[in-house]
């Protein structure tokens, strides 16, 4: 991997995309940027094959845009937070028939319970278990790291925050009897003091919340992606692959905690 100064390629286009629960959902009167419809998301890896899309893994991804290895074509990461159920019953098997790559972003002290941190639904979606995520990894699946209970990080002291960090990483390689080397900010919020934990803890690269194309991305802990929600047609879907490739977005807040 480069140096953290290597700016990436301004093309082909590198877009890491953002999903969150993949399933079978009515439309959503909020949030809706959490849900993706499967039969969608279907029809959406279809037409990345169909228009010569690469789709990388995470590592292929940070050597492409700060380490050696050129991209050649358009390209995605498909990535996917929180480590919901509905992602091994619905999404999985649809990434699995075209041999597609996906990075999960695992809640480490959640698993096997349920999306606790969203206060606003009366129903908290139930997360992958243990037996799910070691029978993915066996199949093929890429997992990180989402901290160990989704906190806001900027809100939280110092220590806490190196805690969520750096134990949720060891939590996950405990289980997958794997490295864990990416990791995710719940919510897209962080300091660059949470920057700094995630790179004394170890990690390879780290996904925001910052929109834009990943060529935008100024350093390997601080990737920006493209939200796929539930009112993504294929058209639309098209339209941010090929067209919504501005960054918007701030990066790391101030640190404000001590």
């Amino acid at each position: 991997m480069g140096t953290p100064s290597d700016m990436p390629p301004g093309a082909p286009t590198l877009s890491i995309l953002m999903y969150h629960q993949i399933g079978r959902y009515p439309r959503p009167d909020a949030h809706r940027a959490l849900f993706c419809h499967i039969d969608r998301f279907r029809s959406q890896l279809a037409y990345l094959d169909r228009a010569g899309f690469d789709v990388l893994s995470m590592d292929q991804a940070v050597d492409s845009l700060f380490g050696r290895r050129p991209l050649t074509r358009r390209s995605v990461v498909i990535t996917v937070d929180d480590g919901y159920d509905d992602f091994r019953e619905h999404a999985w098997p649809a990434l699995q028939e075209r041999g597609f790559p996906a990075m999960v972003y695992l809640v480490g002290s959640l698993i096997g319970q349920r999306s606790s941190w969203q206060t606003h639904r009366p129903d908290p979606a139930p997360l992958m278990t243990a037996d799910a995520v070691r029978r993915l990894h066996r199949e093929g699946c890429h997992f990180g790291s989402h901290t160990l209970s989704h906190p806001r990080l900027s809100h939280l002291p110092a220590a806490e925050q190196r805690r969520e960090i750096a134990d949720s990483k060891r939590q996950l390689e405990d289980l997958l009897g794997a490295e864990v080397a990416h990791f995710c900010y719940p919510y897209g919020d962080y300091t660059a003091r949470s920057r700094e934990f995630v790179a004394e803890a170890g990690y390879r690269s780290a996904t925001t919340c910052i929109r834009g194309a990943g060529n935008l991305s100024e350093h390997p802990l601080e990737l920006t992606r493209k939200a796929i929600s539930y009112g993504d047609n294929l058209l639309g879907f098209a339209w941010k692959l090929h067209f919504k490739q501005a960054r918007k977005g701030k990066g790391a807040l101030a640190d404000r905690v001590s």
